[in-house]
């Protein structure tokens, strides 16, 4: 227990596709073909990801066992992005042209290694993107552009730390 606030410490995690420097780079041109409104927050290069799963505040004595536990079969594939959209709420994505197969299955093996850990996944359905930016409403959308092909060689668990001073730090590299 946290002594100061009397509950127990908890760390904020996510399981995701990681660019390499490459991918990043290319994401970020894609990022900026877009012209973004007034008040819009574009995602920063270095935390261009594709989210898997996202688990929130964990309890921090949790997270060697979700280290372990998130190790699931996993097959190499490649996936082409390149479908720029705007979602409800002024979400900026950048969506895949197809969902390859071995993608669903690896999201499907967390869902299962989540369970079996003890956490319930998100309820809602898997909706593969890369968030560009948020508070992007009325953002004019470019034309899509060439595929850009992304070779998947493993994923990430992430800790995000909130706040100014935050930022995403790789806890554990999965390939």
């Amino acid at each position: 227990m946290d002594s100061a606030s009397g509950s127990v410490p908890t760390t904020r995690l996510f399981v995701a596709l990681w660019p390499d420097p490459a991918i990043r780079h290319a994401l970020r041109e894609r990022r900026d073909q877009w012209d973004w409104p007034r008040g819009a927050s574009p995602v920063h290069t270095d935390k261009l990801h594709m989210t898997l799963h996202f688990l929130g505040g964990v309890p921090t004595e949790q997270v060697p066992a979700l280290r372990q536990g998130l190790a699931v079969p996993f097959t190499p594939f490649s996936m082409s992005l390149g479908v720029p959209k705007l979602w409800p709420h002024g979400i900026a994505v950048l969506e895949p042209h197809t969902e390859p197969p071995e993608l669903l299955e690896l999201h499907a093996n967390l869902s299962a290694a989540l369970v079996a850990l003890g956490l319930q996944p998100e309820a809602r359905k898997f909706r593969p993107h890369v968030t560009l930016a948020r508070r992007a409403n009325n953002a004019v959308v470019p034309p899509e552009g060439e595929k850009l092909v992304w070779d998947i060689t493993g994923y990430a668990l992430v800790e995000s730390k909130p706040g100014n001073g935050g930022g995403y730090t790789v806890l554990e590299q999965y390939t």
